[in-house]
């Protein structure tokens, strides 16, 4: 049986936890930054968890990692 390969694009994007749940990147801070408001930009700063509706279209891109 042949071995499924990753999503090129989704492993850099995502990242599984221990817990299963999945990390991703916030939108919105390469370009066209200096209309927006400060705290906007704060608040995308960090990092946020998918929601377990796009959980299971991450599963079929990364097969190894869960």
């Amino acid at each position: 049986m042949p071995k499924i390969h990753s999503h090129s694009g989704a492993k850099k994007r995502f990242i599984v936890t221990k817990s299963g749940k999945v990390k991703h990147k916030k939108r919105g801070l390469r370009h066209l930054m200096a209309g927006m408001a400060s705290d906007k930009g704060l608040k995308r700063k960090h990092s946020a968890i998918l929601d377990k509706t796009d959980v299971k279209i991450i599963k079929k891109f990364l097969p190894y990692s869960f």
